[in-house]
């Protein structure tokens, strides 16, 4: 799944265009997740620690969201490209 996410899709099951959507989406949130803690780790104002603690939650609650819709659009593009069964 990781390669799924990094862009080295299986030939086996090419991704579709809501699944293309869906990584480019979650890379974006990793990048937010990792500029919110870098900023909590710099931030000594307790104010400013709480609104980078809420962004990070925030940020890995929307990547958890992502990727639950990236699997299944990965899936659904699975399911399309399986031969169907023979009688």
């Amino acid at each position: 799944m990781l390669r799924l996410i990094n862009g080295k899709n299986d030939s086996r099951h090419p991704g579709s265009a809501e699944a293309n959507r869906l990584r480019s989406q979650l890379q974006q949130t990793k990048e937010e997740i990792d500029a919110a803690r870098n900023h909590f780790e710099q931030a000594v104002d307790p104010t400013l620690i709480d609104c980078y603690i809420y962004e990070i939650n925030a940020a890995q609650l929307r990547y958890q969201f992502l990727l639950r819709r990236f699997k299944a659009a990965e899936e659904a593009a699975a399911a399309r490209h399986r031969p169907a069964p023979q009688t």
